[in-house]
């Protein structure tokens, strides 16, 4: 469950950094795992779509975000984590963000860049 967890926080950490701005400080890594653990099943292709679950956890730390460096925070979390859970396939996890309806303004994978990000 937390290698389902961290994989999605990958994803969802791309989302959120580049998501909405706010005055909030990013979250902890702990957070980040918390609000997109529910996106891990569809990120292994197991659901047809991400749970509602998936998509407030992600809008939640969206709004967290009041700049680069959180967004980069969140990144970080997100691949971290997502090395410890097997079975995540970068083909679900790009769908995260249109699915739930975020515009993060990058391509999620888990190979992204984390410091790239701006």
């Amino acid at each position: 469950m937390k290698s389902l967890c961290f994989s999605m926080i990958l994803i969802l950490s791309l989302l959120f950094a580049v998501a909405h701005l706010s005055n909030a400080a990013a979250p902890d890594c702990g957070t980040v795992a918390a609000k997109a653990a529910a996106c891990v099943s569809f990120a292994r292709g197991k659901d047809t779509k991400p749970a509602a679950a998936c998509c407030t956890g992600l809008q939640q730390l969206a709004q967290t975000v009041k700049n680069v460096n959180d967004k980069k925070a969140i990144c970080r979390c997100l691949k971290t984590g997502v090395k410890s859970f097997p079975g995540v396939q970068d083909k679900y996890l790009s769908k995260i963000p249109a699915a739930c309806r975020i515009n993060v303004g990058f391509p999620v994978s888990m190979n992204t860049n984390c410091e790239a990000i701006h």
